[in-house]
Formats: structure tokens, sequence, C-alpha cells
């Protein structure tokens, strides 16, 4: 496929006027322009949008990027969207954008979302006549559970969060409060943590959402080094008169053949 100069459009007539590139709201223009960069990136971040130079066009309020070359999953994601609403088979977090917009046409007049491409035979449109969905509601159930992972980030300005680095190189975000950071006496950053939460877990995916700490479970394996040296003696004084415990181990079982 030939390099496909993307259109994505708000329109948005909510606070009296349309919204254009002479005259928006700065919030909607920073929420915008980060819904497009995050619909653009994706999960595997085939577009690289710190690079990526676009321009902002009439109609109402539209982002159109320069030509973009290899982003096959991007483009197969928009003719799914045109071909159908259910969005189990698009991008997780361009199916996060979707539904994040098709909760804003719905809940507010005179608002909707397009998506146009050369490729493609008509825009996409989430409005309030669309019925973009994920139909996977059922697969998600509440969980309590331990994990354990690096803690790389922990606090915050606004949302009070922990970053973890999980054992398979995974980042999980863990909402928690003030207070408990608070109270913790432990200089938990950078070092390996366990944590006792609470969260969604999807039982096909197996991927857990919405993740809150309960609290810090001390988490310090060691080695009772007396414990050991008992063992080891006793294993020795039942093994002392067994010269081979090879040969001995293979006569309990028949043999080795």
């Amino acid at each position: 496929m030939d390099a496909q100069c993307i259109t994505i459009a708000l329109v948005d007539r909510s606070a009296g006027y349309e919204a254009t590139p002479a005259r928006v709201r700065l919030s909607v223009l920073a929420e915008f322009s980060a819904d497009v960069s995050q619909f653009l990136r994706g999960e595997t971040k085939e577009v690289d949008t710190a690079q990526l130079e676009v321009a902002v066009i009439e109609g109402s309020l539209a982002i159109q990027t320069a030509p973009i070359m290899l982003a096959p999953l991007l483009f197969h994601d928009l003719k799914m969207l045109l071909e159908i609403e259910l969005l189990d088979a698009v991008d997780r977090k361009r199916r996060e954008v979707i539904e994040r917009w098709q909760k804003i046409a719905r809940k507010t007049s005179g608002i909707a979302f397009q998506i146009a491409a050369p490729f493609l035979p008509r825009p996409v449109v989430v409005s309030s006549g669309s019925d973009y969905r994920s139909d996977d509601a059922d697969q998600w159930v509440q969980v309590e559970r331990y994990i354990r992972g690096e803690i790389q980030d922990l606090g915050g300005s606004g949302k009070v969060n922990a970053h973890v680095r999980l054992p398979d190189g995974t980042s999980l975000t863990v909402s928690t409060d003030r207070d408990l950071l608070r109270n913790e006496k432990v200089n938990r950053l950078y070092k390996m943590a366990m944590l006792r939460i609470r969260a969604q877990y999807n039982v096909l995916t197996r991927e857990l959402r919405d993740a809150r700490l309960v609290e810090f479970v001390e988490y310090a394996p060691s080695i009772d080094e007396e414990e050991l040296a008992r063992l080891t003696r006793r294993g020795a004084q039942a093994w002392k008169d067994v010269p081979d415990a090879t040969s001995w181990v293979d006569d309990l079982r028949g043999g080795t053949d």
C-alpha cells in the first residue's frame, strides 16, 4: 500500500459555536491531540508520533498527518472500523480511544469524530448514531491477588500510582492513595516488592487492568543457615551406608535398562 495521509477530525458544536483551527477551547484541543497520538501510535507504537509532522486543518477541527508508510496494523484497524462496529479485533490502545469517543458522542450533543484516508471508501464516523463497542465485558472479573515486580515510579502530583515492572518485562500501573504512601517506612523505589492488589482480570487474555494497591507485603526470601546445616547432617547420616546413591536408586527402579 502507498503511503497514506490520515485525517482525524473532531466535529464539535457543543460550546455554542463550531470548533475550528481559529477557535477552540484549549482543553478540548489538548485532549483531542492526545487521543489522536494514542490512536496513531497504537499499542505496538508502529507510528512514531513524536517525529510525525501534522497539519491542523478545517473540518471542523482536523489533524492531518504527513504520509505514513509502514503502518500495516493501523491500516488494518481502519478497515475493520469501517466494516464492523465490534472492536474486539482492533488494537487495544486504539480501541480505548474509539470507546472513549463513542461515550463522548453519546453524552454530549453536537460532537462527532471522523477518520479518513485515501484507501478508505468513506470516513469512519463515531457519533451518537454509531455503536462502537467491545464484546468482552463478561470476560473481566474482579480479583484480589499478589504480584511481584520492580517499583519504577511511585507517587504523582495528580493521580497517585505505582508503576511496577513485572517479571515478564511488562509494566502494570497500580493506583493508590497518598496516605498509604505517606505511612510507608521503606523506600521501595527501584527495588523488588510484593504488592497485594485488587484489579479486573481478563479470563481469556490474563490481562490485568484498573489495578489498585491494597498494601505492600514484606517479601524477603532468605535461607536459614542453621536449618539447612541440620537437614544436610540428617541426610548424610541417612545415606552413610550407601556407597553409590545412583546405583542404589537404579536398583530400586529395577535396573537402568
